[in-house]
């Protein structure tokens, strides 16, 4: 399995047409859709939903999310993002909430992520996580 960033989605899910380095990272996620290995989480979801002001465009992606393997975030997930956040701000690095839990589930289940996020590969030096490796 592997844990899809927001990155990611947002570029699968643009309206606008898709070419070059963009085309690959799309072309990877369909890859690992066709496998049926991707993971959604509850907080990537609602980063893709958030300020979509059109009613009927969340409303079409809220349903097409529901067609994707979901992961539910259990305690001590948040429990493990918040041991990760603290031992990357002692060491100058900030993240978001939703980095941090996605660090913490990659960790859990040795699941790879697949991010187009830089911050990921700070994190990477003080977390024991690991990011996939595009074909």
């Amino acid at each position: 399995m592997i844990i899809v960033d927001t990155t990611i989605w947002s570029k699968a899910f643009r309206r606008k047409k898709i070419a070059g380095k963009d085309q690959v990272v799309v072309d990877n996620l369909y890859k690992i859709l066709d496998l049926e290995e991707e993971i959604l989480i509850g907080s990537v979801r609602q980063e893709l939903l958030s300020g979509i002001s059109d009613k009927d465009v969340f409303d079409d992606l809220k349903i097409k999310l529901n067609g994707f393997n979901n992961y539910e975030i259990q305690l001590a997930d948040h429990d493990l993002a918040a041991e990760y956040f603290n031992v990357c701000s002692r060491n100058g690095i900030q993240g978001s909430q939703t980095d941090y839990v996605i660090c913490a589930i990659s960790y859990r289940y040795n699941f790879p992520i697949y991010t187009e996020d830089r911050d990921f590969n700070y994190y990477k030096k003080y977390l024991p996580i690991h990011l996939y490796k595009r074909v």
